[in-house]
């Protein structure tokens, strides 16, 4: 693996993923709009994704052992990526989520039940419906599609790419510096530390998370390794948003407050249902994951 190109990757993990290849001596091509500069020793590209032409003038003549996608998420960007980087790239590397599983059941996704955490095939991208008619360019319709539209970026490249394809589904990404531009994690520092109400469901369920950094690693050792198809990247364990705000308060000596907000409206981390991942598959093709009592208790001391 010695010519990589990152699309995205501008901040928070998937800057972390490019000065990991960076640092071991990777060939490193940096493709987005612009908005923010590249660290140094990499290659930068300007060029909208969106634009196919762009796209694919930015690029010129490169080609590469691997991309890895940071932001693909709607089915039009994929095929305009199946096009541009065909016969370019040995490998495809699209980084997608948990959201997969968001468990619409009119899109036949199996209802998950405490225990009973969901494996790749839960999701099956080439048996997932494709709609490019929908207003993907619109920006909050994408953005309120999140799930649907990684489900339907998936499915894209499964059926369409002309290289090997592999779709990373990520667990909730935590991370307590700075770097973190969600500010999910900051949300509840600052309404456990002020004594607000955190928003909660009525019945709260874990969810699967692993840490920037590990995420970082994880799509590091996939863009090298040689699997193709969904796997889930989370770290061993699970928790709650109750167990969450309570790691906080407990750091701040406060009590957290909490309110039901009866199924609308509940704050980042609270879910209605259980969002577990099985990473069974990562494991078996080689990779060893932490456990979320390794790296949570210091998450939540540099977000303080």
């Amino acid at each position: 693996m010695k010519e990589v190109c990152v699309i995205g990757g501008s901040r928070y993990f998937g800057r972390r993923l490019v000065l990991r290849l960076r640092d071991a001596g990777v060939n490193v091509t940096l493709v987005n709009r612009g908005t923010q500069a590249p660290p140094p020793g990499v290659t930068h590209l300007v060029a909208d994704r969106d634009d196919e032409r762009a796209l694919t003038v930015a690029l010129g003549t490169r080609d590469f052992d691997v991309v890895v996608d940071q932001v693909c998420g709607t089915p039009r960007q994929a095929g305009v990526a199946a096009r541009v980087f065909a016969g370019r790239t040995g490998r495809y590397v699209m980084t997608s989520t948990i959201e997969v599983y968001d468990h619409a059941p009119a899109g036949g996704v199996p209802a998950a039940v405490p225990g009973a955490p969901l494996a790749e095939e839960a999701v099956d991208p080439l048996r997932w419906p494709v709609d490019l008619d929908l207003p993907w360019h619109d920006r909050e319709f994408s953005e309120a599609r999140y799930g649907e539209g990684k489900r339907q970026a998936e499915a894209v490249f499964a059926r369409e790419a002309a290289f090997p394809f592999a779709a990373v589904r990520s667990g909730h990404v935590m991370g307590g510096g700075s770097a973190d531009f969600t500010g999910r994690l900051e949300h509840y520092v600052e309404r456990v530390r002020a004594g607000r109400p955190v928003a909660v469901h009525r019945e709260n369920h874990p969810s699967s998370f692993i840490r920037d950094l590990e995420i970082a690693d994880f799509l590091y050792w996939a863009a090298g390794a040689g699997f193709t198809g969904a796997v889930n990247a989370r770290s061993h364990g699970e928790f709650d948003v109750i167990e969450l705000c309570e790691r906080i308060a407990a750091r701040l000596g406060v009590r957290p407050v909490y309110e039901t907000d009866g199924g609308t409206g509940a704050s980042p981390y609270a879910f209605g249902h259980y969002y577990g991942m099985d990473n069974g598959r990562a494991g078996r093709l080689g990779f060893a994951f932490s456990h979320t009592g390794d790296w949570l208790p210091g998450v939540v001391s540099e977000a303080l």
